[in-house]
């Protein structure tokens, strides 16, 4: 069972409900912190030291004496990361992806290719929770790379939780990428309402099954409830905005440990994944 948790924008709780489902999960489970510019899970878990593994991609390195000027590799370039001017090419790496077409085009095979570091995955265990963090370099823009490297250290056979990054662009997607089900937490006002019907058109772009969480219910109005009706959108969970929240995470205190009545909301929320993903006959090929 995949589960990524989700939201249209930053600050609504996802963070919250990824590290609180894994606390209640009752068994083995593996919570991916996918959101590597900002990973912050572990800080409400107290975790063994991480193993930590550098990640990088494949960047060009030309030799001038083979290249004879063709500029094939910067035709083939969607990023501009290699340029040239009928003389030997300029490379900049820093806007490289890392897709290897410059050097399958190259004829006198005057390009090769060195791995140029973007960040580290980080694995670290806290009772029966798996932690693998993903970890971007200050500078580095290049976000779905290191979001795949996470996925695939992964272990096999396990439930995994990933708490993806804010927003819908492309590392949002390369983390909620074939999962089970999504979660979509939001909050009851007018940006979250907007951001959401934009995660809710990225998932079923996708074709993933999701649900709705609506995080510090009570602070605005019922305009979250009204447009999952419209759209037929199930709400899985509300949590209401209760200070006494707020304060135990700002200690990094997880609410399902520190408020009983929390653990039961959650325990519930659990089944209703369960039973969500029981109803769906997709396979998935997982990254």
């Amino acid at each position: 069972m995949k589960i990524s948790v989700a939201s249209g924008k930053g600050g609504t709780g996802k963070t919250t409900v990824s590290v609180n489902l894994a606390r209640i999960f009752g068994g083995e489970v593996v919570l991916a912190d996918c959101d590597v510019e900002e990973p912050n899970a572990h800080l409400f878990l107290k975790t063994s030291r991480p193993v930590e593994k550098t990640v990088g991609i494949p960047v060009p390195v030309v030799d001038e004496t083979l290249c004879d000027g063709c500029g094939l590799c910067a035709k083939i370039c969607q990023f501009s990361a290699i340029v040239t001017f009928g003389t030997a090419p300029l490379v900049f790496p820093e806007m490289c992806h890392g897709c290897g077409g410059c050097t399958l085009v190259c004829p006198p095979k005057a390009i090769t290719e060195q791995p140029r570091r973007i960040g580290v995955v980080e694995t670290s265990r806290a009772d029966q929770i798996t932690l693998v963090t993903g970890r971007l370099d200050v500078g580095v823009a290049l976000a779905p790379p290191l979001i795949r490297a996470v996925r695939n250290a992964l272990p096999e056979n396990q439930a995994v939780i990933l708490d993806a990054p804010p927003g819908t662009s492309c590392p949002v997607m390369a983390a909620v990428r074939d999962t089970d089900m999504v979660l979509l937490v939001t909050e009851p006002t007018p940006f979250g309402l907007n951001d959401l019907s934009l995660a809710v058109d990225m998932a079923r772009e996708q074709d993933l099954p999701f649900g709705v969480i609506v995080n510090r219910m009570g602070s605005g109005d019922n305009r979250i409830q009204e447009f999952c009706g419209k759209e037929d959108i199930p709400i899985l969970l509300e949590i209401p905005d209760d200070r006494r929240i707020a304060e135990y995470y700002s200690r990094g205190v997880l609410m399902v440990d520190a408020l009983p009545e929390y653990r039961k909301l959650f325990e519930s929320l659990l089944q209703k994944i369960r039973g969500q993903i029981g109803k769906g006959e997709r396979k998935h090929a997982y990254l």
